[in-house]
């Protein structure tokens, strides 16, 4: 059954209303899973407005988490005297503009190129920012920098914190969903099918995938500020991770590459297989990550949504059948 848009915006917002009360009944350590999964499902939203929708797979987003989270730590370092909540709202803002400029300053160049092209250079983007990161002492990579706490003195930070990913995840699942749903989300549908031919067509696919890029980096920003807020502390291998980089495909994957819902779904899934499931195999999660992606692309490329798809049809009698 297809929803229509206030159907759709209203299961969101249900979804989100429902899974608010997790920290109030789940044991501690399933809060912290809860954290790992509302987060990760932002990212891989964020990802895939590019990756999903435009077909710009990027295998190098964490040098927008890392950038975001050091952004916000140097600048809430000096500013630390005034209110939690608007701190924690400067962070953002810094956070998320430093990586809509340094997105909107690559973006030129980059997305000249296209598939593996893409993807390498990105991951090399993400290299440089966490040298750079780690190399000059004024970023503080090496050493580690310290977040001011920003949870309110009455509440568990573990809950805090849950919070506001889940806050975070539906505010760049709202936004994802205005885009797919908009004249500039089909345009960037149609770079995704055939660039060429949607650039002949009159779509402006240059601006459209600079916006997209932009957007994306900048809402990817603004999640590492709050997981380097959740985490206190944070040093250039702790936000600058492959593991993530290839982690946000999977989870596109998993679910359905180029959906809206799909990354969601992807990321609950390998948040719970990997945190619950193979919890005492730490050493393996990489291993069951790349295996993971080796399957899907071999046995089942449009995910779960697509297999749940192609079910579906198949059990829908024709209309020959049926007369």
């Amino acid at each position: 059954m297809k929803l229509n848009p206030t159907q759709t915006l209203l299961a969101m917002l249900a979804a989100a209303v429902i899974l608010a009360f997790g920290p109030l009944v789940l044991p501690p350590f399933y809060v912290r899973v809860g954290q790992l999964m509302v987060y990760s499902a932002g990212l891989a939203v964020a990802w895939a407005i590019l990756g999903g929708f435009a077909g710009y797979a990027s295998f190098g987003n964490a040098a927008f988490i890392g950038v975001g989270a050091f952004a916000a730590g140097l600048v809430e370092g000096n500013i630390s005297g005034i209110a939690p909540p608007l701190l924690l709202l400067v962070g953002l803002v810094v956070g998320g503009a430093c990586c809509g400029v340094l997105s909107a300053a690559i973006s030129y160049p980059i997305l000249r190129l296209r598939g593996t092209f893409f993807a390498i250079a990105m991951l090399g983007v993400s290299h440089v920012c966490a040298e750079v990161t780690n190399n000059i002492d004024f970023f503080q990579g090496s050493l580690g920098l310290n977040f001011p706490s920003v949870v309110p003195g009455d509440i568990d930070p573990a809950n805090y914190f849950y919070w506001l990913y889940l806050a975070g995840g539906l505010a760049v699942l709202l936004i994802a969903w205005q885009i797919r749903r908009s004249r500039f989300g089909a345009g960037l549908l149609s770079i995704r099918e055939d660039e060429d031919t949607a650039r002949m067509l009159g779509v402006p696919t240059e601006r459209y995938k600079r916006l997209a890029f932009v957007i994306s980096a900048v809402l990817t920003g603004m999640l590492g500020v709050i997981y380097g807020h959740s985490l206190g502390y944070i040093t250039t291998e702790s936000v600058y991770r492959d593991d993530t980089n290839l982690s946000l495909i999977v989870y596109s994957m998993l679910g359905g590459m180029g959906t809206l819902f799909g990354p969601v779904i992807g990321a609950f899934a390998l948040v719970f297989i990997t945190q619950v499931l193979l919890a005492r195999l730490l050493d393996f999660h990489l291993f069951a990550t790349g295996l993971l992606l080796v399957i899907l692309v071999l046995a089942a490329p449009g995910g779960v949504l697509g297999v749940t798809r192609s079910f579906s049809l198949r059990r829908r009698p024709s209309p020959v059948a049926a007369e």
